[in-house]
């Protein structure tokens, strides 16, 4: 009696068990694909958004660049002082309004961006002291870009070469 029980009963367990097993990979399997059907449907919103974050920092870097900066200010109505305030806002500003975009690049590369902002504005301020606060603003403009055409190589020049070896290995 034992014996016919487990007669019968072996292949309905065998098949039993090769159903649980074929079942498992079935949903191991479906989970998987909806995975990376997940990736690639986030990677389709998040890669234009950090493409958006790299323009906008390369935007902001060129914005502050002293030979880009000094070009919208009318230098000619300023003395050196109301130069160097008008400067260092226009640089905080900008920052301000592009703060948001570190959440989409780097630590690398945000550091990057924070170094030749805090760089510039060294520049600024030290080119600043170094001249009379009431003389004209375009002895200031003069001290910036001669301490600028002193360095090795750009903070601004540095920053963006970061971004973009950041953003091409991006694409």
């Amino acid at each position: 009696m034992v014996e016919e029980i487990l007669i019968y009963s072996i292949p309905f367990l065998i098949f039993g068990i090769t159903i649980l097993i074929l079942i498992k990979w079935f949903l191991n399997n479906d989970n998987k694909r909806r995975k990376q059907e997940m990736v690639l449907e986030n990677r389709k919103i998040i890669i234009p958004l950090r493409l958006q974050a790299y323009e906008r920092m390369a935007l902001f870097l060129e914005r502050i660049s002293p030979d880009s900066i000094l070009v919208r200010y009318n230098v000619s109505a300023l003395n050196s002082r109301q130069l160097q305030n008008e400067l260092l806002s226009a640089i905080r500003m900008e920052f301000e309004h592009n703060m948001t975009q570190q959440v989409y690049i780097s630590q690398e590369v945000w550091e990057k961006v924070k170094n030749a902002r805090s760089k510039i504005t060294q520049i600024i301020n030290k080119s600043a002291d170094s001249i009379d606060p009431n003389s004209p603003a375009m002895n200031l403009s003069r001290s910036i870009i001669e301490r600028m055409m002193d360095l090795d190589k750009s903070p601004i020049t540095d920053a963006l070469e970061c971004l973009k070896k950041e953003m091409n290995n991006l694409v």
